[in-house]
């Protein structure tokens, strides 16, 4: 079960890479391999939060599928935690917090745990896994310097 996580620094404030991940209808305008996102319901949670249930077409040569996830929305502490509803995973764990520097910029950490319920499939993408989830966090960072740059 590949696992996946990074921290970056980049130039715009927390706020900002928050809004931009907390987005998941945009997805597919610019995340590699996202055919499509679709947001099933939004709803606010105590504490602050919001829980948003969302589908995502994910496409990868021969490969498509759909898979639904609830997205766990906390701007008060810019963090969003995603888990896995449906879907060809096994399971699928997610999250990502967002951190204003004293220097200016911020702090992005994300971290990804999932494994696929077909073996075959598992093993083809335990090869190119690191690369790809690093291709995804460039895809956030060049989405950002679109939008804040």
């Amino acid at each position: 079960m590949p696992t996946h996580s990074e921290t970056r620094r980049l130039p715009y404030t927390a706020a900002q890479m928050y809004e931009l991940v907390a987005d998941v209808a945009s997805y597919p305008k610019f995340l590699p391999w996202t055919a499509a996102a679709r947001i099933r319901s939004r709803a606010p949670i105590a504490g602050g939060g919001e829980v948003m249930e969302a589908d995502l077409v994910i496409s990868f040569k021969v490969f498509r599928e759909r898979f639904g996830s609830r997205v766990t929305l906390w701007p008060d502490q810019r963090r969003i935690d995603t888990e896995y509803l449906d879907g060809p995973f096994r399971f699928l764990k997610s999250n990502w917090s967002f951190r204003d520097l004293d220097e200016g910029g911020c702090e992005v950490a994300f971290f990804v745990d999932f494994e696929f319920k077909n073996a075959v499939l598992q093993k083809v993408i335990g090869v190119v896994f690191h690369e790809a989830m690093q291709r995804v966090v460039k895809a956030f960072e060049a989405r950002a310097e679109a939008l804040y740059g």
